[in-house]
Order: structure tokens, then sequence, then C-alpha cells
């Protein structure tokens, strides 16, 4: 028996015109109701008269569709099966929204960025979204590089990628994004920056975290807040950035000569081991066995630009290279051999705290991993300013889904979104 259909053509509609199928959209679409997505996007986002009246419906649908589901645009005809033009009203045909994003510009993308702002800090005030941001509050920056396929794409373009933990070049466009947590909250997206693919980490990183920064502080973050990022934006501009704006830094180094003499100065007897893959806690000596250990020292950073020169912390984890071990044979080590990681701080924390709270940087990783699974699948348009509104789109959908989690139970406050269609 031989199927008759090519997998690529085969899809499931849905089509009883008495059941809604995405009936988790009204208790979404209800939340942006209260929070006033709507107008405030008919407020801030204005595009010619043509294609760009009653924007905030249009975005409206866009981002149910997103919540729904649907990772492209004609994936946005979802809406429009079923009870749903029955439950909603302003459902836009899937080329209706086409044309809409393809006459965004990039001051309409920072218009709808700031929308975007704007809805967060109402989502913050009306839910416990960010719990605990009197005290502590995170902002993590990173970019990611989104594959495409079309070489047609405006943007489109070589850079590095991480697919099954290996490094590739890979045809894409590269998105810049951060977030806010705390200690007892999942991140929320603050902020989005769509580039060409072949763009450096750090192009942008400075007048971004400022941004995000001030966000943070829109949306009821009145503590102390710690910007953490990787090597790739280990520079002096970027840090300056941070103290200008009231936050504290945490940045990984890259292992420059520089770094590597500091490191070498510090004394054998400074390094603490820490709980660690693979560690065991002595209780009768009150500590752990580890293969890792931390230590710290006090280090100037960007000394070679006297504006940017910036005293702090340089706290370095250290963790036995078993590579190099001597193998077999009964033979033991005459020096173990280690490999270091390193980060420039001025946390007021403790070491090990410290360290702790920079290694869960990773977190923005799981937000990548949402919306790769979400929205973000495709990045649906020939053109690139479409794509970059589709981006900000996707972080009022993931901002509003995580606002909803909150209020159902403090499980689905840290749940992941649910996606019908596999990532590329």
């Amino acid at each position: 028996m031989q199927l008759l259909h090519a997998a690529a053509k085969t899809h499931a509609s849905f089509d009883d015109p008495n059941l809604v199928s995405h009936a988790g959209l009204v208790p979404v679409m209800r939340l942006a109701q209260l929070v006033g997505l709507e107008e405030l996007v008919a407020q801030h986002v204005r595009l010619n008269a043509e294609v760009g009246a009653n924007a905030g419906v249009k975005v409206g649908s866009l981002i149910a569709g997103m919540i729904a589901g649907a990772d492209d645009i004609d994936g946005m005809d979802l809406l429009r099966h079923g009870a749903l033009p029955d439950t909603f009203g302003g459902i836009r045909a899937p080329s209706t929204l086409g044309s809409f994003l393809r006459a965004f510009t990039h001051g309409h993308v920072r218009q709808l960025g700031a929308a975007h702002r704007m809805v967060l800090a109402e989502l913050a005030a009306r839910t416990p979204l960010l719990p605990g941001a009197d005290q502590l509050a995170f902002i993590d920056v990173d970019s990611t590089q989104k594959r495409v396929f079309g070489p047609d794409k405006q943007g489109a373009a070589f850079g590095h990628a991480k697919i099954a933990s290996k490094s590739l070049t890979v045809r894409g466009l590269n998105a810049l994004i951060a977030t806010v947590s705390t200690p007892i909250a999942a991140p929320v997206i603050t902020t989005t920056r769509l580039r060409g693919g072949n763009a450096a980490s750090a192009r942008g990183a400075a007048s971004l975290v400022a941004e995000a920064i001030s966000t943070a502080r829109a949306a009821g973050i009145t503590g102390l807040i710690v910007v953490r990022v990787d090597s790739a934006f280990y520079n002096g501009a970027f840090v300056a950035a941070c103290r200008r704006n009231g936050a504290h830094f945490s940045v990984t180094v890259r292992m420059d000569p520089k770094i590597r003499r500091a490191i070498a100065a510090i004394d054998e007897d400074a390094w603490t081991a820490i709980a660690y893959p693979n560690a065991v806690f002595d209780e009768q000596a009150g500590q752990w066995i580890s293969d890792a250990e931390i230590a710290e020292v006090p280090y100037t950073a960007f000394t070679s630009t006297p504006a940017h020169a910036t005293e702090g912390r340089l706290i370095v984890r250290r963790v036995r290279d078993l590579a190099k071990s001597p193998a077999g044979h009964g033979q033991g080590e005459l020096f173990a051999a280690h490999r270091y990681h390193a980060v420039f701080t001025n946390s007021p924390f403790q070491l090990v705290q410290a360290e702790s709270q920079h290694r869960a940087h990773a977190i923005i990783e799981q937000v990548f991993a949402d919306l790769f699974a979400g929205p973000l699948a495709h990045l649906p348009s020939g053109k690139f300013n479409a794509n970059a509104a589709w981006l900000a789109l996707a972080a009022t959908a993931h901002a509003l889904t995580r606002a909803l989690g909150v209020l159902a139970s403090p499980e689905h406050a840290l749940a992941r979104g649910d996606h019908p269609h596999p990532t590329d």
C-alpha cells in the first residue's frame, strides 16, 4: 500500500464550525486585551494608510496565530478554522498579514519594539511575572544564528552557529536578544534586534543593553541588576553601557596573555572546590571534593582605552583537564593540568555565589529553544524588516504566554511552550 500524497503536501485542517480548536487563545487574548496590546500598537506603529490601517488588529492576529502554533504567514490561516472566527473579531487573512509585515521599515520595527516594552511593563504590573524584582534581577544578552536556506532572503549571510554541539558556518540571519529574569522567575524577552547573518555578536550590543535595562526598570525591577554575557561581548563599550545605566556586569573573558598572567599569579592556596558535575560533599571536612575550583583576583580591564578602563574582579574557575592527564601503566601525574574559565565582574556577591550566578547565564538558551520551537521556526519573509517585525512579535507572544503561565500555576510559570511542527 502506497500513500498518494507527498508528506510536504499533506496537512490537517480543523473545519468543524461548532468547535474552537485553540480554546487556550481565549484567556491569552483576554490578557492581551487587558494590557492594551492593540491600543498600544495603534498608538505607536504608524505605517502608510494603504496597508497599515488597523495595525493593532493585525498585530493581534499575528500574535494569536503565533501562540496557536503558526510559524509562517500561511500558517495564520488556522485562525479562520472552526469556530475561531465566531470567537474573535478582527481576524485577518494571511495575505493581508503578509502585506502588512512587508510594509515595515526599520523605523516601524523600532516602533513595534516600543509597543512591546510597554506591553511587558503592563504585564509585569498586572501579573506576578517577575517576583523578587525588588531584590535582584538578571539581564542576559546573547546572539543566535537562525538558519535560512534561500540565498535571496534579504540580509542572509554566512555566520557561526552551534548545531548538535558543533560550531558550524551556516547561512542565516542573526538575532540579538536580551532577557530579564530573577532568581525565582523564568526569563522574558525585553529587547530584540535582527541583524545580517554575518554580524559580529557584539555589534549594537551596547545600545541594546541600555534599552534592556531601561525596559527592566519600566517593568518594575527596582533591585540590583546584573548583566550576564559571554566572551563575545567582552569589550569596553558594552561594560561602560552597563555601568552608565546603573547595572552590574558579569562577562566571560577571552584568554589573552594578560588574563593568563593574572591567573598564573593566583596563589595555590586561594583555590576553593565547588559543587560541579561529579563533585562529592565531604560532611566531615565540610567541603566539596571536586575537580572544579574557583578563585578571584582584582583586575583592571580595557586599559588600552583610558575612557573604558574598568576595575573589578577576575573570577576564575579551573577544571582538571583529563584529556591531558597521564594514562595507564600506573603512572601518576607530576603536575595537574587544568582548563581555565574566567569572568570579569563588579558583582557585589561573594565568590561562590557570583560564579554560580554567572554560569546560570545559559538560561537564555532555553528562550532561544522556545522561539525556535515556536514562531521562530522560520523567518517567513524574503524582506529583512518583515522578519525583524516577526521577531519582535515573537517576543511579545513569548511574554504573553509567560504571563499566562504565571497566572495558571507555579508549574506552568516555568513550562516551555508547545509547538506542533519540528524545527529545522
